[in-house]
């Protein structure tokens, strides 16, 4: 009982800080998540045991730089490109045997996957040099939907193991639940929030579901590999912040692109 209690408390006091910064400023959002990049980032160094701290001057000089300087869309389009490409060999990781030993490779992919996802998950609310509020509290619902109902479903009906070597709790019945409640969450986001239209919303869900899903298993075998449970305890009961935004971190730059693919289609 206090461990559920323990938990509710600190999911209520993560939930009001995102909800504050996303309604109090623009600045206090990218704040925030810069913030939250670096505690990924140490998280992360902790568990490919990845030494010294370039990794947070480069991530901290690539923020600045795409957030408050960088508006040409090409360079933007490259920073995308690479972090997707980060997370396809992250996937690939996911189903392989392979692990990395190099420490220039740990560098990269932990910058692109955390850095070039915190990045990208601050950028997507801007649109038209407005804030989208309620755009990127979507994204957020979405996931919340997922993780809460695949968990839910999962607990419930769950039979078949999605993938036990990695992640031996996650079921397909889970996964599968998840990603209905998910689409019926943004139809009714649908509703309300017409930044983008209602066929829009159905697809970009899917994306988040699908490529949260797979980041959700990526940092599921990092923990693994490093024989670890959480990636660290900064949130009593939930773990680390790595733990709690691999999902978001990783679905980022995919979600970026359908929005920008939506922008020049539409």
């Amino acid at each position: 009982m206090k461990e559920l209690l323990r938990r509710l408390l600190t999911g209520v006091v993560y939930v009001i800080l995102l909800l504050s910064a996303v309604f109090l400023s623009s600045d206090a959002f990218d704040f925030l998540f810069m913030v939250f990049g670096l505690a990924c980032l140490y998280e992360y160094k902790k568990l490919v045991r990845l030494s010294g701290y370039y990794i947070f001057a480069a991530y901290l000089g690539l923020w600045w730089l795409f957030i408050y300087i960088i508006r040409d869309e090409a360079l933007i389009n490259i920073l995308m490109f690479l972090s997707i490409t980060v997370n396809i060999v992250l996937i690939y990781f996911l189903f392989s045997r392979k692990k990395f030993y190099r420490a220039y490779e740990k560098f990269v992919i932990g910058l692109f996957y955390i850095g070039g996802g915190c990045i990208f998950l601050t950028m997507i609310p801007y649109k038209d040099d407005a804030f989208a509020k309620m755009l990127i509290m979507g994204i957020f619902i979405l996931i919340w939907v997922n993780d809460s109902f695949a968990y839910l479903v999962g607990k419930s009906i769950g039979r078949n193991k999605l993938f036990p070597s990695v992640s031996p709790k996650k079921t397909i019945e889970g996964t599968v639940g998840g990603f209905i409640f998910t689409l019926i969450a943004a139809y009714v986001l649908a509703q309300y929030e017409p930044i983008i239209k209602p066929d829009e919303w159905m697809i970009l869900a899917s994306v988040i579901v699908i490529t949260g899903s797979l980041g959700d298993l990526v940092e599921s075998k990092l923990k693994r590999l490093a024989q670890v449970k959480d990636s660290g305890a900064i949130l009593p009961g939930h773990g680390g912040m790595l733990d709690r935004l691999d999902s978001l971190i990783f679905a980022a730059p995919f979600a970026y692109l359908v929005l920008n693919i939506f922008t020049y289609v539409s």
